[in-house]
């Protein structure tokens, strides 16, 4: 575990640009990993991070729900960013989960299995795999509740440093900065376990 002052380093990292939040994270680790679910503003938090760190370990838990646009979406950063993918499926096929779970609502007693089955055990096999001490998300304020309670450094239960270099940034900064570096938005992106927007997926709540 990095032992990193974060009430300290949050007030003096909120007045940084994201490139520079990424630039001190990368220099405190080499076992550092991006997490990502391809959703709307993917491609900002990709593109800033493997920028600077073209080699970084990049995890995508792929629940195998996503819709059509979300794989092309992908393909295309991946290929576009030459990003260092690690994509971890769930051990059940999709058909498998479907004939048992089908696909539950988030009021449905099942769905708690259901994310249990299709993202967190896959996103808890990729921690342990690369047992990262930096992890860079694209968590923002405002989002979800749990969300509000973070900020641009945060630690997860298992003590990894998770840092959100665009934590303080606006739908609006972010369609900007996509625009000047010329990058695809996922509009159309749907997450199966989160459902609604307010809701989080669980991946979160782990490390």
């Amino acid at each position: 575990m990095l032992n990193i002052d974060i009430v300290a380093e949050n007030k003096k990292l909120k007045e940084k640009t994201p490139e520079q939040i990424i630039e001190w994270a990368i220099s405190l680790s080499e076992k550092r990993v991006i997490t990502t679910s391809f959703g709307v503003y993917s491609s900002a938090l990709l593109n800033a991070v493997s920028s600077k760190d073209n080699d970084i370990n990049v995890l995508w838990c792929d629940t195998g729900f996503n819709d059509h646009s979300t794989y092309t979406h992908s393909k295309n950063l991946i290929d576009t960013l030459k990003l260092n993918i690690n994509i971890y499926v769930p051990r059940q096929t999709r058909g498998y989960v479907e004939a048992t779970l089908g696909l539950p609502g988030v009021d449905d007693p099942k769905h708690e299995e259901f994310t249990e089955i299709v993202k967190l055990e896959p996103f808890r096999r990729a921690l342990e795999e690369h047992k990262p001490e930096v992890w860079f998300t694209n968590i923002r304020s405002g989002q979800t509740d749990f969300r509000d309670e973070q900020d641009i450094l945060s630690y997860s239960n298992d003590g990894i440093l998770k840092v959100s270099p665009f934590y303080h940034w606006s739908d609006k900064k972010l369609d900007d900065y996509l625009k000047k570096n010329n990058l695809p938005k996922n509009k159309d992106y749907f997450d199966p376990v989160k459902a609604l927007a307010s809701r989080e997926c669980g991946i979160q709540h782990l490390g």
